[in-house]
């Protein structure tokens, strides 16, 4: 099979990789493009581990064609951050909170909750367990999580 010529951007930046065309999203991030961030917890669309965000919308990497990716805007966890003035309040408050323990999860968490605090700066506990409730975690539970959100909404409205 020919391989498919890609063009697309990445967490801000234009990109272009060949693909398979067969090949999921997920892999070629982590293949192709080296961004090894984003992990895979189940390889079929139960876990979240491997969320991404595609033209404003949350989805699993490893269901999505890498070949779908021409002409959208990706963000994936290396995005979260944004810059060297260090951690995302999101990152910091998982850290605070020890809402993190073998990390698999940890990279769908950040992206999916960071997707809910641009459209809904300050939401609701019930919200927020709405929300992330296509990403699972087996180590910590679900209450540090969910106050690790809690925390970085109020620490991003201060400021």
């Amino acid at each position: 099979m020919a391989k498919l010529h890609i063009e697309t951007t990445i967490n801000g930046s234009g990109v272009e990789f060949l693909c398979e065309p067969d090949q999921t999203m997920l892999s070629a991030l982590r293949d192709e493009l080296g961004l090894t961030g984003t992990k895979e917890g189940c390889g079929s669309g139960d876990c979240g581990a491997c969320s991404i965000e595609v033209d404003g919308r949350v989805i699993c990497s490893c269901l999505m064609l890498a070949g779908e990716a021409s002409g959208k805007s990706i963000n994936t966890i290396e995005n979260i951050a944004g810059s060297s003035d260090g951690l995302h309040p999101l990152q910091q408050a998982f850290l605070e909170e020890a809402a993190l323990q073998c990390g698999i999860c940890t990279p769908g968490f950040l992206v999916a909750a960071k997707n809910l605090l641009e459209r809904n700066p300050m939401p609701t506990e019930t919200q927020i367990r709405f929300w992330l409730a296509g990403n699972l975690c087996r180590c910590t539970g679900y209450d540090k999580i969910i106050r690790a959100v809690q925390k970085a909404a109020k620490d991003m409205q201060e400021g």
